[in-house]
């Protein structure tokens, strides 16, 4: 459960960055939601991957 809470918070401090250096760069932001999508995945992603071996 903890592991479940622990992405959720990382995948907001996440956005929340990737937003903010969007803004600093002058480029267009993404959604706040598209970030945590593919945040999400990349670390699903890696995550079976390590169980591979």
């Amino acid at each position: 459960m903890e592991g479940i809470l622990s992405l959720v918070v990382i995948s907001l401090l996440a956005a929340f960055c990737v937003r903010w250096a969007a803004v600093r760069l002058r480029v267009p932001a993404p959604t706040r939601v598209a970030v945590i999508i593919v945040f999400v995945l990349v670390v699903g992603a890696l995550y079976g991957q390590s169980l591979n071996g």
